[in-house]
């Protein structure tokens, strides 16, 4: 799930159809599914895919159906993670800003992480993999073991559906505040 802006998958797409390469490679008779976030999103892909041979589907919306039927995600940070853990999938977050956008924001937010799944465990459930981090190579290395065995992150989503049940407006409103007053204090 490279994203639903054009720039984000301008960035992440290509990365990510390596990374998939990759674990082709290392895990024969793996299957992809990637959903279309709109019509245009759809073309962006398809003219990022031509010249692979991947096994990928793409799907038209459908994040939710995505999500069911997969065993692992590779994922750009967003709202898109916290759909995934809410469907109890383990995930990979990977994320690439132009890079004086990521020198400004390394330096406003001091949130140790970025992606809403760790926010909420508030501590690394998942695993980060940013800007020049966000390799093929890490990604796939970092996704495989997942694919098959994602059980732990499981468990703190677990944890995390627990948590947001009991006190979930509250919780939402702690975190943030919790994240302005950050941001805040970076200015």
């Amino acid at each position: 799930m490279p994203g639903s802006r054009g720039g984000e998958v301008g960035r992440l797409a290509s990365v990510f159809f390596d990374a998939a390469e990759r674990l082709q490679a290392l895990k024969p008779g793996v299957r992809f599914v990637l959903p279309c976030a709109s019509p245009q999103r759809r073309a962006q892909i398809e003219t990022l895919l031509e010249g692979r041979n991947l096994p990928l589907t793409l799907l038209d919306g459908q994040s939710h159906l995505a999500l069911a039927a997969c065993d692992a995600v590779l994922i750009a940070s967003g709202t898109a993670t916290l759909e995934a853990l809410l469907y109890k999938r383990p995930m990979v977050v990977a994320y690439r800003l132009a890079p004086l956008t990521f020198w400004i924001l390394k330096r406003m937010v001091k949130s140790p992480y970025i992606s809403l799944p760790n926010l909420l465990a508030q501590r690394l459930l998942v695993p980060e993999l940013l800007q020049d981090d966000a390799t093929p190579d890490a990604l796939a290395q970092t996704l495989l073991p997942l694919i098959d065995g994602g059980e732990e992150q499981t468990r703190g989503f677990d944890e995390i559906h627990r948590t947001l049940r009991r006190d979930a407006s509250n919780q939402a409103a702690d975190a943030v505040l919790t994240l302005i007053g950050n941001k805040q204090e970076a200015l």
